[in-house]
């Protein structure tokens, strides 16, 4: 994960950052015993869809004092899984969208550690969600000896799938870590939640949070929707 020694364990106080066009809360760490290990940060945020073929991400790293630093908001063109936005039926009144959303943590050495990911697609027609369908896959970084990160636990729901006035897609997935930086695998643990809500005018929303256990200087929280 880029480090070379087991974080020492410290308290965290509450603090808040935000940007325009996207926000982030986070809760820096104190009371450290080492310049460049930090103790748990829950980060925050929410990110809006961009228009169709456009692709919105944000980055938010641990900095050398253990505290957030909040990346721009950075528009740019959607990637080719993404897909553009495909009209349907026989008039411009019906119409189709998918959106993608990305929750990942990345090492110091920008090694992804893992990441939870999801896909709404969903049709509209007169004022109303006609249908809505979603998914949520997790990913994670494995070592050499069958070591590494895992996948605890993770769930998946939606609360409307036809004729909504509203949709709320929520993800969330529970990554454990025993390896190489930490043989005990009682010392890190990431959570992910994400969350998309798809609106009856063919707009939506990303929230994400992540929660660590314990972190490292230069670790980075990288978010996005599309």
């Amino acid at each position: 994960m880029g480090y070379t020694r087991r974080a020492a364990a410290v308290t965290a106080a509450v603090g808040l950052l935000s940007v325009l066009g996207g926000t982030a809360s986070a809760a820096p760490v104190a009371d450290r015993d080492t310049p460049r290990s930090c103790g748990s940060v829950r980060l925050a945020g929410s990110l809006p869809v961009p228009p169709a073929g456009m692709s919105v991400r944000q980055t938010v790293t641990i900095g050398e004092d253990c505290e957030p630093r909040l990346g721009p908001v950075r528009h740019v063109p959607a990637s080719a899984a993404a897909g553009s936005p495909a009209r349907t039926g026989a008039t411009a009144a019906s119409a189709s969208r998918q959106v993608r959303s990305w929750n990942e943590m990345y090492d110091c050495c920008n090694i992804r550690m893992t990441g939870l990911y999801s896909t709404a697609t969903w049709s509209t027609a007169d004022g109303r969600i006609d249908s809505a369908a979603t998914t949520a896959t997790q990913e994670w970084n494995r070592e050499p000896w069958n070591a590494g990160w895992s996948l605890k636990s993770a769930t998946d729901k939606q609360d409307c799938a036809t004729d909504c006035s509203v949709v709320n897609h929520e993800a969330h997935a529970d990554f454990t870590y025993q390896g190489v930086f930490d043989p005990t695998g009682e010392w890190y643990a990431n959570t992910h939640h994400s969350s998309v809500k798809l609106n009856a005018d063919a707009t939506a929303e990303c929230t994400f949070d992540v929660e660590l256990r314990h972190t490292f200087v230069g670790w980075n929280w990288q978010r996005g929707c599309e």
